[in-house]
């Protein structure tokens, strides 16, 4: 099962192209501590001052020395632009001026697992035991859209009889109900039986490197690699202002050769398979819960 960083690893490799383009590298001699303001690298031919990504921290250098392989960190340097100062281990990859921030990349995932909402839902089951003096029962606080509810049939026969009669009521009075989520069943069905409730929800966001994408966001596998698309695109139109030629002949000459506008190009064309995907996948999802005619 696909991981949030295999997921992370797999936006960064579509947009820094399978020729591999690779920004410098090295990695730590010596593990730090959230509050150090000095590294010991063990390269120094790579090693140069500005921002610097170790695992998913930005961390700019004030000052290097190429002979001894260390660095000496910015006062302000530690947890820059957003990030959280953290503790990093020895052998830990230093990344110089990263293309795309894996903190970016991340953000980038969760930001379309939110916009996916309703076209793709994650899908989950619930249950409550039948009174016949109760019509009204609570629905955890995540069930969006009831798909389908059934109870278990008397007998031995183990079939799940479909409700016909049912209403879902996502503004319950939350004095009665805690989740402020109600089912009401409009039928007789036999007291004491199980009923049994599907219904769709919104995928949730991943945290943690070792999330597994279909346990958290409780979407289907298939779906994975629209979410790669929909961040991909999401990054790739903020290429070009790292562009913009401002007043240096460099940037002048840099202009011609990488003209700006090509980073927008190439978000579009992520977009097109992002949207292609997003259909194809809502099409094959709606097939396989397809809307139950019921009565409320």
């Amino acid at each position: 099962m696909t991981t949030f960083n295999e997921m992370t690893e797999e936006v960064l490799l579509n947009l820094e192209g399978f020729t591999l383009r690779q920004d410098r590298t090295t990695y730590l001699t010596s593990s730090i501590n959230s509050a150090d303001l000095s590294l010991a690298l063990a390269n120094g031919e790579n090693i140069g001052k500005g921002v610097v990504e170790i695992d998913e921290e930005l961390i700019h250098l004030d000052s290097v020395d190429r002979t001894d392989r260390s660095a000496v960190i910015s006062p302000f340097g530690r947890g820059y632009r957003g990030t959280t100062a953290a503790s990093h281990d020895t052998n830990a990859k230093v990344t110089f001026a990263p293309s795309f921030p894996r903190l970016a990349v991340k953000r980038a995932i969760n930001d379309t697992l939110r916009s996916v909402y309703p076209s793709l839902y994650g899908v989950a089951n619930t249950t409550f035991t039948y009174s016949a003096s109760r019509t009204t029962y609570s629905l955890p606080a995540d069930a969006e859209t009831v798909l389908f509810v059934s109870w278990e049939a008397v007998g031995p026969s183990l079939e799940w009889i479909p409700l016909r009669r049912w209403r879902h009521d996502p503004m319950a009075n939350t004095s009665e109900f805690a989740t402020g989520n109600t089912l009401s069943v409009g039928e007789a069905i036999s007291p004491g039986r199980t009923v049994q409730v599907t219904y769709a929800k919104t995928p949730t966001a991943l945290s943690s490197n070792a999330d597994v994408f279909t346990t958290v966001t409780g979407l289907e596998e298939s779906s994975r690699d629209v979410i790669v698309y929909g961040a991909a695109y999401r990054l790739a139109s903020f290429i070009d202002p790292g562009r913009l030629a401002f007043t240096a002949p460099e940037a002048d000459a840099n202009s011609e050769t990488r003209p700006f506008g090509t980073g927008t190009s190439t978000s579009r064309y992520l977009y097109s398979l992002y949207n292609q995907r997003l259909l194809e996948e809502a099409a094959r999802l709606n097939g396989k819960y397809p809307v139950r005619v019921h009565y409320v």
